[in-house]
């Protein structure tokens, strides 16, 4: 894919010509698709990018002032990526660059250092562009850069109105000579009666504290902003920070977009992730040796400024892309104690769809994983999880009460881990969906151990996981080592009349079970009828759902069972459910004819009608 890339996208070729900027390119790839080192973070792979090319590096060494090159960038490059991402753009014309590099400069010394900069390090920060459409323009020689010299910019403190830069300068002022005047003023009031020297004694203390009040409303709207940006719901629907930074390197798969068509709008999601990452304890002490350091108090304010911001704004229910975009910015972060108070009232943790990556799991099981609260429910629906991320996310299952792992192409060796989870003495999980996943008989196997030794687990789904009559048989004979299950579902799993008979009678028997689903089975119409009578004769015991009907009237769970397939239609086999709800239709059309009820009658046509659109929507015929 990169190659592919390279080929097409000439910005990111010309980009990797240069040796240092070919090796951030492959430290991002390789932190992004590699199993990733402990407290390593995509923010700390750019500061150590810039110390490895300017740590101890002055700007120009025959100037007294010893300015160092990094603080010289992040004052003016800082400035025009700022600009950018404020204003949504990556090109930038001769007139904006000219604009941010002049700013504010007076005197010949600082002209003799802006021509230093522009001749010695401006090319390493800025490329002329090569895409058609945008020729005499500049970019950031890699997109995520302007992101992060827009972050280092703001966490610097180098964005001020007038009004701040003339209260810091006065402040500082009275700061230096405060405690003389002080003294001083103290010595004469003394000596004289003058009644005025109080109020300018208590002046002097005053000025100080106005200039924090205002620096502390910057700070503040430096956090809003940067909360903004992360939960902008204009984003809501694209990738996860993450895919995006991937996508940006390696394209994207499937055909290319054509020149033609108009451009997506930019997104800049990486800033705040970067503004938090720049915060943390080790990407400051790296900044300090490149000579922009972050103080301790200052850093502690702009956290308290961004928390306090969290936690309005972060209460809501976000798209799982964007939820992910949350965890990752506390990732970056490197602060559990921080993290933990932000997200004490997160209770759902909804991924679904998202794609997750080795790298994805490390940071939801480095952010969640240390908590003490319980999660509601942890959903994980097509993820693409495999066994590895099971084991990197076990943290945070032991905090689930309901976990969903739905089509994720889990097989048997997951069943390993999950009997393992399943075993474990914090365990808490009550409900387990693992349906529309290749568990196979010699899955079941694993789990049943786990079931026979959980004591929480009242609900477990195991639809269309292939079991087959092994499977079922296995459940069968298991299924009273386990005395907290409530309801079990083994629909479509292609098993025959003897094993579902055989798990039906176990079924029966269990103390606690209360509802088992057998529906899309492979089931002769004697033996669900058979399976039918077992299911309602005895009080007390299981429910056996094989079908839309009871007898001659609707089931109480015929809507469960067609919205099951409404859900899946897509992933399932659809001859075979094509096939399955042609019988059902047949045995509500039987049904209809042998009662006179016309209640039931009534209720039997509604149902038919529902399953006559679903095999409209696979093409049968449902007319």
């Amino acid at each position: 894919m990169l190659s592919r890339n390279l080929e097409g996208h000439h910005q990111i070729a010309a980009a990797c010509f240069l040796p240092s900027y070919c090796w951030l390119v492959c430290a991002t790839l390789h932190f992004l698709h590699a199993p990733t080192p402990a407290g390593q973070t995509l923010t700390s792979i750019y500061t150590s990018f810039l110390r490895l090319n300017f740590s101890g590096e002055t700007l120009d060494s025959t100037d007294p002032s010893k300015l160092s090159l990094m603080a010289y960038a992040a004052r003016t490059m800082g400035k025009l990526a700022y600009e950018g991402v404020s204003s949504r753009k990556t090109y930038f014309s001769e007139e904006d660059v000219h604009g941010c590099l002049e700013a504010g400069i007076r005197t010949e010394e600082e002209f003799q250092l802006l021509r230093v900069f522009r001749r010695d390090a401006l090319r390493f920060f800025l490329a002329p562009c090569v895409e058609p459409g945008h020729l005499g323009t500049f970019v950031f020689t890699v997109p995520a850069m302007q992101e992060y010299l827009a972050a280092l910019y703001i966490v610097l403190g180098l964005r001020k109105t007038t009004l701040q830069q003339v209260g810091k300068e006065v402040a500082e002022f009275v700061g230096r000579v405060g405690e003389d005047v002080s003294l001083v003023l103290g010595i004469v009031a003394k000596l004289l009666p003058l009644r005025a020297l109080p109020l300018l004694f208590n002046l002097l203390k005053v000025v100080p504290r106005v200039f924090g009040r205002v620096v502390g409303k910057s700070r503040e709207a430096v956090a809003q902003a940067m909360v903004l940006e992360m939960f902008r719901e204009e984003d809501y629907n694209n990738d996860d920070v993450l895919d995006q930074m991937a996508a940006s390197i390696l394209g994207v798969e499937g055909p290319r977009r054509h020149p033609d068509e108009p451009p997506e709008d930019e997104v800049f999601e990486l800033f705040p992730m970067f503004m938090g990452g720049l915060l943390s304890a080790h990407n400051r002490a790296m900044l300090a040796q490149l000579g922009c350091p972050i103080k301790n108090l200052d850093a502690l304010e702009n956290a308290q400024a961004i928390k306090k911001k969290l936690g309005k704004l972060g209460r809501q229910v976000l798209p799982p892309s964007e939820l992910l975009d949350h965890l990752f910015f506390h990732y970056e972060f490197q602060n559990q104690r921080f993290s933990a108070e932000v997200l004490s009232s997160l209770r759902q943790l909804n991924l679904a769809g998202v794609r997750m990556t080795p790298l994805k799991c490390t940071v939801v099981a480095a952010v969640l994983g240390s908590g003490r609260h319980v999660l509601d429910e942890v959903n994980l629906a097509s993820c693409q999880l495999d066994p590895a991320g099971i084991r990197t996310l076990m943290p945070v299952f032991l905090r689930a009460r309901k976990l969903g792992l739905q089509l994720n192409s889990l097989g048997p060796e997951a069943c390993r881990d999950l009997r393992d989870l399943l075993l474990h003495d914090q365990c808490q999980i009550t409900t387990l969906r693992l349906s529309n996943n290749p568990l196979t008989a010699a899955g079941v196997a694993l789990l049943v151990e786990g079931l026979a030794g959980n004591t929480s687990l009242t609900h477990l789904s195991l639809l269309h996981t292939g079991l087959g009559d092994e499977g079922l048989v296995l459940l069968a004979a298991q299924l009273d080592r386990n005395q907290q299950l409530q309801e079990l579902n083994v629909a479509y799993n292609g098993a025959g009349d003897t094993a579902a008979l055989a798990l039906a009678k176990a079924a029966r028997e269990h103390p606690s079970l209360e509802l088992l689903h057998l529906y899309f089975n492979e089931l002769s119409s004697e033996g669900r009828q058979v399976l039918r009578d077992l299911g309602g004769n005895a009080e007390g015991s299981a429910r056996v759902v094989v079908s839309l009907t009871e007898g001659t009237a609707v089931s109480e769970y015929w809507s469960v069972i067609l919205s099951e397939v409404q859900r899946n239609l897509n992933s399932w086999d659809q001859g075979r459910v094509q096939r399955h709800l042609e019988l059902l239709l047949r045995d509500l059309e039987d049904n209809r004819g042998a009662t006179l009820n016309p209640w039931r009658k009534a209720q039997l046509l509604r149902v038919e009608g529902e399953v006559r659109a679903l095999l409209e929507q696979l093409g049968g015929p449902g007319s």
